[in-house]
C-alpha cells in the first residue's frame, strides 16, 4: 500500500502540476549523476530559484536527497524509489519533448 501511495505522488507531482515537466527534467537530468542546484539550472536553462522551489518539493516527498556536507553547492541526487523509476521518467520527458 506504501508503494501504491508513493506512485500516486510521483505521478501528481510529474503530471499533475504546473511544474511538473520541470521537477521530471530535474529527475532525469540526476537519473545520470548528482549535480548541485546551479549546475541542474544551467543544463535545464531554468532559473536558479525554480531549480531551488522544485528540489525543494523532490525532497520533501522522498525523491531527492540532498548531500548536507555542504552548504553551498550542495549535490542533489535520487532516492532508491525515484531510481526504480527511470524508465518512467525517460517515457515521460520524451512525451514532453515531443
Amino acid at each position: 500500500m506504501a508503494f501504491e501511495v508513493a506512485d500516486n505522488i510521483l505521478w501528481h507531482l510529474i503530471s499533475g502540476t504546473k511544474g511538473g515537466p520541470n521537477r521530471l527534467q530535474i529527475l532525469f537530468i540526476l537519473s545520470s549523476s548528482p549535480a548541485n542546484a546551479n549546475e541542474l539550472s544551467k543544463e535545464t536553462g531554468l532559473d536558479y530559484k525554480t531549480i531551488t522551489h522544485h528540489l525543494e518539493i523532490l525532497v520533501q516527498n522522498g525523491l531527492v536527497i540532498v548531500s548536507k556536507e555542504k552548504k553551498y553547492g550542495e549535490l542533489y541526487s535520487l532516492t532508491e524509489f525515484a531510481k526504480s523509476k527511470i524508465k518512467m521518467f525517460e517515457k515521460y520527458l520524451a512525451k514532453i519533448r515531443e
